[in-house]
């Protein structure tokens, strides 16, 4: 059982609680139809009963009954379908209908001593392999005393046989019943468990390597659900894939890029004898870019650290404006070399809940991008601004800028667009990735607005700690 399919295993319950549905069903059927059928067999015997006592009563003299013409005076006892018989007060047969063929039938000592406190009695008797027979044993009272029994009788074959046919009906349609059920259980099955298949056909295909398989399905019930959720978990996984495939490939290119170079350097400086201070200068470019190559496995560190959550941010209130003064005079020596000033814009009082030292650090990312990718004797503006209940802080530069295409993959690991390889080569592609995911550690966002050619302004929404009075 526990090796059969979902549909083989359907149809095994459904078929059994069926099963025991029909069973309950008919025993009861069964009863209410027999307790019905002899509930009316007694309402006809009463009533025929209190006719043929009224009949009595007409031809009594006292407290006796006037027996010589009372089978032609009453008609009651001629009735096809039951028979009478008149009791005296000690048990004894006085009078008993035509239409009793077969042997007498005695008065029972309960049906006795019930007439004698005034109560009728039902009974069924039955007389060997005879028909059942149905018995209401009704007293006749006189005054105080009672003066005869009156009992109505009937058969009770056609209950008998009604029963019997809704025996043979309820035995041959159950089953035919059941097995019909069960086919339409079994057909419906393959219907409904019809998804499932296919998501399991898909989840095939995915497991050998085939991740642009999709369930294509319509319905919204919880089959559709979850092949909704199915296709977004592969959605998901291809993603992933895919972006590890390209981050394996830009890692791979970015680490050989510093590592040809040092090769190079080095055995340009081995080929022949150098002066000192040649080899100085092939020590410094490998120095450079082995500088390089760890700024690159520290930042890839930690955005690995990052993805697996191992990275934890502080939650201490943090003076925005007083954090973008210090870097902007941080900044004043980054730009030197450029001759790119760093200048505050419009900064207002905000504070945040956050890590001030990754918060910095992202604010330094954005500012150290800026240098690098403006002109010569160009400026870069920090401003800080609140906006509802969002610290809105922007780093603004005049430089290269970028376009409008490439402004949606700027902060995949490891993108660097063609512009900005060509203005400063020695970018590794992870420092907008860190700082996407430090204003998003901190339930922000980051956004840029940026114009091919004429710079870009970098901002970033932060949460206010408190928010600005009104």
């Amino acid at each position: 059982m526990s090796n059969a399919s979902i549909r083989v295993r359907l149809t095994i319950w459904y078929g059994s609680a069926l099963v025991l549905i029909m069973i309950l069903f008919t025993s009861a059927l069964y009863l209410v139809m027999s307790r019905a059928l002899q509930d009316q067999i007694d309402r006809s015997l009463e009533e025929a009963a209190k006719a043929a006592a009224r009949s009595l009563e007409e031809h009594r003299f006292g407290p006796f009954l006037l027996l010589d013409d009372l089978a032609q005076a009453f008609p009651e006892l001629a009735l096809l379908d039951k028979f009478f018989q008149i009791f005296g007060p000690g048990g004894q047969v006085t009078l008993q209908s035509a239409n009793i063929l077969t042997q007498e039938i005695p008065l029972s000592q309960t049906a006795l001593k019930a007439a004698l406190v005034g109560q009728a009695t039902f009974e069924s008797v039955r007389f060997q392999e005879e028909i059942p027979i149905r018995l209401l044993s009704y007293p006749i009272r006189h005054g105080e005393n009672l003066v005869n029994i009156l009992r109505v009788g009937t058969s009770l074959r056609s209950v008998e046989e009604m029963l019997h046919r809704l025996i043979f009906v309820l035995l041959v349609a159950s089953p035919l019943a059941v097995a019909a059920s069960m086919l339409g259980v079994w057909f419906l099955a393959g219907r409904a468990l019809r998804p499932v298949d296919a998501i399991t056909l898909t989840a095939q295909r995915i497991a050998a390597g085939d991740l642009t398989q999709r369930i294509q399905t319509r319905s919204k019930d919880e089959i559709g659900r979850l092949a909704s959720t199915f296709n977004d978990m592969i959605a998901r996984l291809e993603a992933s894939f895919r972006q590890i495939r390209q981050f394996s490939a830009d890692a791979s290119h970015e680490l050989r890029t510093p590592l040809t170079i040092i090769k190079g350097e080095t055995e340009l400086a081995l080929r022949k004898p150098r002066s000192p201070e040649m080899y100085r200068e092939a020590l410094e470019s490998n120095l450079e870019e082995i500088d390089r190559m760890n700024r690159i496995v520290e930042e890839l560190l930690f955005l690995s650290r990052a993805d697996l959550g191992e990275i934890k941010v502080a939650s201490d209130p943090v003076q925005l404006d007083s954090l973008i003064q210090e870097v902007q005079q941080q900044a004043i020596v980054l730009g030197q070399d450029r001759q790119v000033e760093t200048t505050l814009g419009r900064v207002e009082p905000a504070q945040v809940l956050g890590d001030e030292w990754r918060l910095r650090e992202m604010l330094l990312n954005l500012v150290d991008n800026a240098v690098k990718y403006s002109r010569h004797t160009g400026t870069v503006q920090l401003s800080l601004v609140r906006d509802g209940n969002m610290a809105c802080l922007s780093v603004r530069d005049h430089g290269i800028g970028i376009s409008p295409e490439e402004q949606g993959h700027i902060f995949d690991r490891f993108y660097r667009t063609d512009a900005a390889r060509a203005h400063f080569q020695k970018g590794t592609g992870l420092g907008l990735s860190i700082c996407k995911w430090i204003a998003e550690a901190h339930h922000g966002r980051i956004q840029v607005e940026s114009i091919l050619g004429q710079g870009s302004c970098f901002t970033i929404l932060l949460p206010l700690l408190t928010s600005p009075a009104t």
